[in-house]
């Protein structure tokens, strides 16, 4: 499963609840990439969002 939310606090709750919901059965889950837009540039990006850019897709 993967789960396409907000990287707000309310997406984060709720991809953690989710995770633990189905955690144990034969499933993976993982989140979409979270970073730049495309043509953005770096220099106005903060460290949160440069580290997830940089990771990329992540389980859960």
């Amino acid at each position: 499963m993967i789960l396409a939310l907000g990287a707000d606090v309310e997406g984060e709750v709720t991809a953690n609840y989710l995770a633990g919901m189905l955690r144990g059965r034969k499933c993976r889950i993982s989140r979409i990439a979270q970073g730049l837009p495309a043509g953005g540039g770096v220099e106005h990006a903060d460290e949160l969002t440069l580290l997830r850019a940089i990771e990329g897709q992540r389980g859960l």
